[in-house]
Order: C-alpha cells, then sequence, then structure tokens
C-alpha cells in the first residue's frame, strides 16, 4: 500500500461522481479484510479475549465495582489492536501524511467503515467505542486544523502516540442540543481565564488527562460568536467529576463534570478567542458522514443476516423465506440501505470535492437516516430470529442499544431535521458547489 496515492479530492471517480467504488479504495478494502483474518480475528479469539464480543460482552467490558466504568482488560484489548493496526500502516489512514498518515479522503473513510460495519461486532471495528483498525481520532483532526503552532507541537507528539488526549465538554445539563445557549462562562483575569459551569456526556473523562471546554467568553446567550474553547487540564483545582451516567449500553464513560473557578492560561485557547463554535462545525461534518456509514453499515449486516437466517430456519416444513411477512419488511430496509449508500457517497465525494460546508443539509439527511435505519433493522433481525434474536446470543440487542444512542447524541435527529427544513426553507445559506443541482434542494 505504500506506492498507493489518496488524493484529498478522490480522484479515480471518472473526473466526477460515479457509482463503482474506486479500485484503490476496493483493493485496500481487501487488505483490509486480510489484516483483520491473519491478525486482528486470532488476538480476538486468544484465550477468552472473544468473551468481549459473546453474549457476556456487557458485563466483560463493565467494571461494576468502579461504578459502571469500562474494565481495565476491555480497554488494554482495544489497545493493543491499535497498536497492531498501527503498526501495520492501517490506523492512521485518514491523516495526513507528514503525521504517517495517508490523507485518505471522507469518500474512502465512508467506505471503510461500512465495510467494516457490516462484518458484525469484532475486535476489528467496535461500534460501542468506535475503536477501529482504521481510526477516527478527532483530538488529531481537530489540533491539525485548529491548533496554534505552538499548541501543535507540543501536542501532536502526544496524541500521535496516545499519551494524552483531551475530552469535549459542549453539551450541558440544561441546554442539550442548543450550544449556543451556554450557562459555562469564562472571564479574564490577566493572564489567565477562570472557568465556571458544568458539562454533561463528556465522553472518555475516566482517562483523558485534559477537557475541552467550551464557555461564553463574550456576547449573549443564543450568539453563535463570544464562545470560546479551552485546553483544561482535568486535575486543575475545581475541576470536578460529579458522576458517571448510566446508559442503556454499558459501561460508561460519560461524566457529569463541574467547574468552580478553575483558572487556564491564555495560551489554552483552542481555536480563537470567541471563534470556540468553530472548530465544532467542520468536524461535525467530517464526524458525521463516517458515522452515518458505520449506520449503514451495521444495518446492513442485520439485514444480511436475517435474509440468511430466513433461508435457513423452517418452521411448519418449510423455510420463513417463502413467507411474505418475511420478505416485504426486509425488502423494505434493503431499498432503505441501497438509496442511503449512494446518498453518503455522493455527499461524502462532494465533501471531499467542494469542502465540508457545502453538504451541510446531505450530512444531517445521511446522519439521521442512517441512524434510524440501524434501529429499524436491528429491530427486525430480532423479530426475524424470534427468541433467539432477543438474547444476547446474537448481535441485534446490542446493536439496537448502541445505535438508538446515536438520534439522540449526533444531534438529535429533530434537530438534523430542523436544519435540513433551514436550508429548503431559506432560513439558513448553503454554498452550492458547481455543477451540483441538488445542493439547495
Amino acid at each position: 500500500m505504500s506506492d498507493r496515492e489518496w488524493p484529498d479530492t478522490a480522484a479515480g471517480w471518472n473526473e466526477g461522481f460515479s457509482m463503482e467504488i474506486p479500485p484503490n479504495i476496493q483493493a485496500y478494502l481487501d487488505e483490509l479484510d486480510e489484516f483483520i483474518e491473519s491478525v486482528i480475528l486470532p488476538l480476538q479469539m486468544k484465550d477468552d479475549n472473544n468473551r468481549f464480543f459473546d453474549h457476556r460482552r456487557e458485563d466483560a467490558r463493565t467494571d461494576w465495582e468502579r461504578g459502571g466504568l469500562p474494565n481495565d482488560e476491555w480497554e488494554q484489548l482495544l489497545h493493543q489492536m491499535r497498536v497492531l493496526a498501527d503498526e501495520a500502516g492501517h490506523y492512521r489512514f485518514a491523516w495526513a501524511k507528514e503525521h504517517g498518515g495517508r490523507e485518505g479522503s471522507n469518500l474512502a473513510m465512508a467506505i471503510i467503515r461500512e465495510h467494516l460495519a457490516r462484518k458484525g461486532l469484532g475486535l476489528h471495528n467496535d461500534l460501542q467505542n468506535e475503536s477501529s483498525i482504521v481510526g477516527n481520532n478527532v483530538g488529531v483532526l481537530l489540533m491539525q486544523h485548529h491548533g496554534t503552532d505552538e499548541q501543535k507541537a507540543e501536542w501532536m507528539p502526544h496524541l500521535l502516540a496516545g499519551t494524552r488526549g483531551f475530552a469535549f465538554g459542549i453539551t450541558e445539563p440544561n441546554h442539550g442540543s442548543d450550544a449556543t445557549h451556554m450557562e459555562t462562562t469564562a472571564v479574564r483575569d490577566g493572564d489567565e481565564w477562570v472557568i465556571n459551569g458544568e458539562k454533561t456526556w463528556n465522553t472518555g473523562m475516566h482517562r483523558a488527562q485534559y477537557d475541552l471546554i467550551f464557555a461564553r467568553t463574550s456576547g449573549n446567550a443564543g450568539d453563535g460568536n463570544g464562545i470560546t474553547a479551552f485546553l483544561t487540564p482535568t486535575d486543575a483545582p475545581g475541576f470536578e467529576i460529579v458522576e458517571f451516567l448510566w446508559t442503556f449500553n454499558m459501561p460508561t464513560d460519560h461524566a457529569h463534570v463541574r467547574f468552580t473557578d478553575v483558572r487556564v492560561p491564555h495560551s489554552a485557547i483552542f481555536g480563537g478567542e470567541g471563534k470556540g463554535l468553530g472548530v465544532t462545525q467542520m468536524f461535525f461534518n467530517e464526524n458525521r458522514i463516517r458515522q452515518a456509514a458505520s449506520s449503514l453499515g451495521a444495518a446492513q449486516f442485520c439485514i444480511d443476516e436475517s435474509i440468511r437466517y430466513a433461508k435457513e430456519r423452517k418452521p411448519f416444513g418449510k423455510a420463513l423465506a417463502t413467507n411474505q411477512g418475511i420478505q416485504f419488511p426486509l425488502v423494505e430496509l434493503q431499498a432503505q440501505a441501497d438509496m442511503l449508500r449512494a446518498l453518503i457517497h455522493k455527499t461524502a465525494w462532494q465533501m471531499d470535492t467542494y469542502g465540508a460546508f457545502s453538504v451541510s443539509k446531505e450530512v444531517s439527511m445521511c446522519n439521521y437516516i442512517g441512524n434510524r435505519l440501524c434501529c429499524d433493522a436491528a429491530d427486525r433481525a430480532m423479530q426475524v430470529h424470534g427468541g433467539l434474536g432477543y438474547s444476547r446470543h446474537k448481535p441485534f440487542e446490542h446493536i439496537y442499544r448502541h445505535h438508538r444512542r446515536y438520534r439522540i447524541t449526533e444531534g438529535a435527529e429533530e434537530i438534523q431535521m430542523r436544519r435540513v427544513a433551514g436550508y429548503l426553507f431559506g432560513f439558513m445559506n448553503q454554498q452550492a458547489p458547481k455543477g451540483v443541482a441538488s445542493v439547495h434542494g
């Protein structure tokens, strides 16, 4: 793979959008499959590591004695997987070449993430914590685009080595979807800023050395400007983890945190004073198209498994697959999956070609439709498989419980639909790329 080029604009699509997977990406999928079979699957099956993926998975992953946090052995196994993937040249696929990556495009990442999720549960791509042989390291991408030269010099070696990281502190207890109405504040005091407030659903706080705290530094509630992001040490005086919130799918690393006169230097500002929300926007579009692709892959896995089981299972002397009551719901799901796949690929290609902000409406469509489709497909798979589908001996309940989260946490589907409506009815503006007539609907 060292001689393969990964251009930013997804070249090789016949000078425009095509429904065929580019040959270089297809070849890479084959390479990933071989790596999974020869390296990752043997590690998963070694000793009793498979307990994290079979019917014991939730209990094995959770340290109930530490309040429901992820089990240390579970996280050590994930770390071992990432090290192997990095040594093989896969983990940094989406990163810049200067950081050891291949500058994989959004299109390539969408195709890869669907492919890996479609393979089902496994160490190669764990949906619950988004740990994959092809990394989607948000910290690296954010630092690469928004960090100052001094911050990059300090942070990038640690981020690349996995020795330092930061959580993402934007959501507040009283203002979930509306980030502009932010009660957390930061006031300047000489060369320092004093932060007060609370955040919730701070993922990864059990290990994060820093929290990227978003606080209002100027303006009024509801203003898009005047919110600043601060790289804040989690061991700073006044920084308190109030609790870890138990969820539909355990273990939990989602913390409610409180800041009482937490002081940080002016150099802790990330992305510019008053420009904190801009830090999130590019990340949201890039991350959400990849997350939508993962949901599509998990949905397709559920559909594939249901079709296979319906052809094998023969109650009353004939295969379930002969019944229209089994056929038609799966036909509907497959039709939705095929249409969503086309939209995801086109949107990712447009994002590579015209920029992340050219397809905000389409990203929202992909995201809420993909997450809903995955839940519907997992529910249908449980129904087709009957009692076995309801049990934890099949992965459908795990897929449902995990992906049900994304209908809320990736921007609630109502917010995504409201965003689409804003573009359709002219309340928001999206720059139409040249030669693309469908961006404004």
